[in-house]
């Protein structure tokens, strides 16, 4: 297996997750919070998809999806427009509000750009780096594995929120 097939491979199971969590729900289950202070489905999502959004248009010198395909306006959020969720108050979670389709569709931009990316990736490309704030400074490759862990723990908790929304309901 080559190494980019490996992350295709790994990127894709966050979108299985994405997709099978997003199926079905409507806007009241998006947004219902676990235990009335937990991040909602809305937002995990969004921000998952706002994190490998921004963590792989950066290393790879691309533009965000996030505003060259216009979703910053069309979600409309209360937010600044560079806005990925980090460090967000209880209030801003709350504000984070799209349809199922907006969100899975925004999700889907994000991954198709990823998908690219990786598909011409070279092996010396993973050492590349892309970011000289840490030390050791951070590789493209170092940046893929840590964007891919944080997607694929949001997203997982993004799916046992909707687990007990239909434990809630049974």
């Amino acid at each position: 297996m080559k190494t980019n097939d490996l992350l295709l491979d790994a990127f894709g199971r966050i979108r299985e997750i994405v997709d099978a969590t997003l199926e079905g729900l409507d806007d009241a289950s998006l947004v219902g919070r676990p235990a009335g202070s937990g991040n909602s489905i809305a937002w995990l999502v969004w921000h998952l998809s706002r994190i490998e959004d921004v963590q792989v248009a950066s290393a790879a010198g691309l533009p965000q999806v996030w505003t060259s395909q216009g979703f910053a306006a069309r979600f409309g959020l209360p937010l600044p427009e560079r806005d990925t969720g980090y460090g967000h108050s209880s209030d801003q979670v709350d504000a984070v509000r799209a349809p199922r389709e907006l969100l899975a569709e925004y999700y889907e931009a994000v991954h198709r750009q990823t998908a690219d990316v990786l598909t011409t990736l070279g092996d010396d490309d993973l050492d590349r780096v892309v970011d000289t704030r840490w030390d050791p400074p951070v590789t493209f490759g170092v940046r893929l594995v840590s964007t891919i862990a944080d997607c694929l723990q949001h997203a997982g908790q993004a799916a046992y929120a909707k687990g007990l929304k239909g434990s809630a309901q049974k």
